[in-house]
């Protein structure tokens, strides 16, 4: 495949880095859900599921501690 993109001209390839969790800020609010509103729950159905979810995001909105411990949590 290399050697395919070397010998066009027109294209230009990217090397993105494997999935990086430690990376995406999204990954500590879900941890956070997971440790918190949906722990230790069985979920009886897939609204079940959301209204959880949707109260866990509700309970952090606002906790700008919270949210910025993610975003620090990535790095610089």
């Amino acid at each position: 495949m290399r050697a395919f993109i070397d010998a066009q001209d027109w294209i230009t390839a990217y090397h993105l880095p494997p999935y990086t969790p430690d990376l995406n800020p999204v990954e500590g609010i879900w941890s956070i859900l997971r440790r918190t509103s949906q722990a230790n729950t069985a979920f009886t159905d897939p609204d079940h599921l959301i209204r959880r979810l949707r109260h866990g995001l509700r309970q952090i909105q606002y906790r700008s501690d919270i949210i910025d411990g993610c975003l620090a949590a990535t790095g610089p």
